[in-house]
């Protein structure tokens, strides 16, 4: 602990012309007499660190001093590609090993190009959550980000849905998507898994199939000890399919997913300015597939669309937004729906009467 401690302090040093006690205590995260402590050990070892008295000083590294320990594990060369994602780093319990390769990135830059890290940060930030809701961390994702960064077969116990039995499920963990706040994972389910659950008896040597799991609805997670399709002993990794793309993976199956869900169809009659907002309220794959296939505008500058949504209760929640600029066709009790809303409007907004004459 104390010897990882020391090599921060000196990276730390290397990479800026000087840093005060108190600066130091707050990087590690320990207190300014630690921080003395500390520097007086890197001196009785070699490292030319010098202290500056007063207001203004501080520590520094003195001779042109440069330390040999700046090459990057994989590790730390992997975690920094996640660098532009904080939140997420800390989630998965990388914020450390980022931290890590980030100062011996500094340290090897210019000192010239030293502030390029902090300029960068100013002008460019990732906020990965959705408005209007809290994001929540699994309790699981540490031990998931482990087992994909090691490429380590788990056992997962995984909550379905309510009133479903929880099911226990050997995955090979690929990768792990962050979408609006909510954490992924992308797996293949090993073959004896997949062949309990959907036999195939013509096909022994099939491999498992991909799927997308919700981490937050994973119960328990460990390190399977099953023997599983690309394992060769317990506890050992597994072979990653070479031909898996994550982000080409995961683009197919939110695709899949948005057109599983579009089981009903209402037809919409659109001004020029609900074209332009359709897919600001309802799905966008739904509107472009809408637009698409929709007719010439007609002699009011109307498009009509059949468009596929989840529900007529989503629609009549959706579509409300665009207000007079779509006019729903069919089906007719949404219509009608529509109408009924459409009067109590005018009701609300309709002038007052004006008061009875004065007896």
């Amino acid at each position: 602990m104390r010897a990882a401690r020391l090599i921060k302090m000196v990276l730390l040093l290397q990479s800026r012309p000087s840093m005060t006690a108190a600066e130091l205590a707050q990087e590690l995260e320990v207190s300014e007499r630690t921080v003395t402590r500390d520097a007086q050990a890197l001196s009785e070892a070699g490292v030319p660190v010098y202290a500056d008295r007063g207001r203004a000083g501080g520590y520094r590294l003195i001779g042109g001093y440069r330390t040999r320990l700046t090459g990057l594990a994989r590790g730390e060369a992997e975690a920094l590609f996640l660098s532009g994602v904080p939140g997420a780093l800390r989630e998965m319990g990388l914020e450390d090993t980022a931290s890590a390769a980030r100062l011996k990135v500094s340290a090897a830059l210019l000192p010239s190009l030293r502030d390029a890290p902090r300029t960068a940060a100013q002008r460019f930030h990732l906020d990965a959550p959705a408005w209007f809701s809290e994001p929540t961390v699994p309790e699981s994702l540490p031990a998931v980000a482990d087992a994909v960064w090691d490429d380590r077969p788990i056992l997962a116990r995984y909550r379905r849905g309510p009133g479903e039995t929880d099911v226990e499920r050997t995955l090979e963990p690929y990768g792990l998507v962050l979408k609006a706040g909510v954490w992924y994972l992308c797996a293949r389910v090993t073959r004896h898994d997949a062949h309990a659950e959907n036999p195939a008896p013509g096909d022994p040597g099939a491999a498992g199939p991909f799927r997308v799991y919700r981490v937050d609805r994973f119960t328990s997670v460990r390190l399977s000890h099953h023997v599983s399709d690309h394992v060769t002993a317990p506890g050992e990794r597994f072979t990653r399919d070479p031909g898996f793309d994550l982000p080409a993976f995961w683009e197919e199956r939110a695709e899949q997913f948005a057109r599983s869900i579009l089981r009903t169809e209402v037809v919409v009659r659109l001004s020029a300015e609900g074209v332009r907002r359709l897919g600001y309220v309802v799905d966008p794959v739904s509107a472009r597939d809408a637009l698409s296939a929709g007719g010439e505008p007609d002699e009011q500058g109307r498009v009509t669309v059949t468009l596929a949504v989840e529900s007529a209760e989503v629609a009549h929640t959706q579509l409300a937004t665009l207000g007079p600029e779509a006019e729903v066709l069919a089906p007719a009790e949404l219509r009608a729906r529509f109408a009924r809303d459409a009067q109590r409007l005018g009701a609300l907004y309709s002038p007052p009467h004006p008061p009875p004459p004065a007896a």
